[in-house]
């Protein structure tokens, strides 16, 4: 199906994901703020994030399955309208714990809308233009990171943090009920269905991806690469707050600049991949990010909204073509395949915010940027060397 006939169905769906990235990435600006009120670390405080990507990651391999066999469309619809009931209790978290677990719900079924509304292109948009679809419709998740950490911090600063967890559950309500009507119309085209979602259909269709090197790379390299990205980007804000004493509304401005480089990435996206291709991609992707964390580790202040800005820009060129692969690396179960990737992306997000954490709380801030920044170059040297060796998609 050529990609006009799905615009708006697409549309709807970016809508969904704004949404899903917002709640994920609200915990940035929120951390000084969530410590000093339940008085902990800003490593403990990191619970809010390490939860919700914990339950993203973990509830990524039943998803997968699931998608295959009922729809993908269907099911974001679904997801997205009880995360509008999950949300809300991180509103009345009483102690660290409690914000953790209500984190945890909203985390395990938020996790169903960005891999499976990834997978409904992967099915609908042949491979030769996907990887601009899918950057385009990126928009949506870059303007959720902006939204998350922006107005994290401005409505954090004047109402409480609080209160944004219940805009968050208004908002997934709101595009629920969008998706639903969207559903109901001919413009969502007829799912590609699954016969079974039995045990058994599960153990075959793992054993199928994993059998295969490519799948195993790729899953190998969004891990490293979410690890090491999130569990520095995390603690940017309070460095932030540490280190030259800003206020939360500043602070999330700060943040929101990461999504700017995101942007600039889906503007120019076109031009990207036809001069650089993925290996350039790939390698350029992790130069920024290096250069990003080691400007923000050292840099002066007004080093710190460009430094942010590279490193989104840095993270979509490498991301996104992580992404585009993983739409075709198991096409015959495409919802189980980019679920998959999904899973380790947030789990390597989960575990690199834990230890990333403790890190900070011992060494500080510049020296963990300054590592994984380095290390963030290689994984984008290693993985444009291994693009060389990637069996030829369809």
């Amino acid at each position: 199906m050529s990609e006009p006939s799905i615009v708006r169905p697409l549309a709807v769906l970016s809508t969904a994901t704004f949404v899903s990235i917002a709640t994920m990435r609200v915990a940035d600006p929120l951390l000084p703020q969530v410590a000093q009120e339940f008085d902990v670390t800003v490593g403990d405080a990191s619970i809010v994030a390490t939860a919700f990507a914990l339950a993203y990651g973990i509830f990524q391999l039943f998803y997968g399955a699931f998608g295959d066999r009922f729809g993908k469309y269907r099911l974001v619809v679904l997801a997205t309208l009880v995360s509008a009931l999950t949300v809300l209790p991180a509103a009345f978290a009483d102690s660290i714990g409690a914000l953790g677990l209500a984190r945890f719900a909203s985390g395990a079924t938020a996790a169903a809308i960005v891999p499976l509304s990834f997978a409904f292109i992967g099915d609908h948009v042949p491979y030769r233009d996907r990887q601009t679809v899918l950057a385009r419709f990126l928009t949506g998740t870059i303007l959720g990171v902006i939204a998350g950490q922006v107005f994290g911090g401005v409505i954090g600063d004047l109402i409480g943090w609080r209160a944004v967890f219940l805009l968050l559950s208004a908002l997934f309500l709101l595009v629920g009920i969008l998706l639903a009507f969207e559903l109901r119309s001919a413009r969502v085209p007829p799912p590609i269905l699954t016969r079974s979602i039995s045990p058994a259909s599960f153990l075959r269709g793992y054993a199928l991806l994993f059998r295969r090197p490519w799948v195993r790379v790729v899953l190998a390299v969004v891990f490293i690469e979410s690890f090491l990205f999130w569990g520095g980007f995390t603690f940017i804000g309070a460095f932030l707050r540490s280190r030259f004493e800003l206020d939360y509304t500043i602070i999330g401005l700060f943040l929101g600049c990461m999504g700017l480089g995101g942007i600039l990435y889906a503007l120019s996206v076109r031009r990207l991949v036809r001069s650089l291709r993925e290996r350039g991609l790939s390698l350029w992707g992790g130069a920024l990010i290096a250069l990003g964390f080691l400007a923000v580790g050292l840099g002066p202040l007004p080093a710190m909204a460009p430094a942010i800005v590279l490193l989104g820009l840095g993270l979509y060129m490498l991301h996104n073509t992580l992404q585009t692969n993983a739409t075709q690396m198991a096409p015959e179960t495409r919802g189980l395949a980019v679920s998959t990737f999904a899973s380790a992306l947030f789990y390597g997000q989960a575990a690199g915010v834990w230890l990333c954490g403790l890190a900070v709380d011992r060494i500080g801030y510049r020296p963990v940027f300054i590592v994984l920044g380095a290390a963030l170059l290689a994984c984008g040297v290693v993985f444009a060397l291994l693009l060389a060796r990637r069996p030829v998609a369809d």
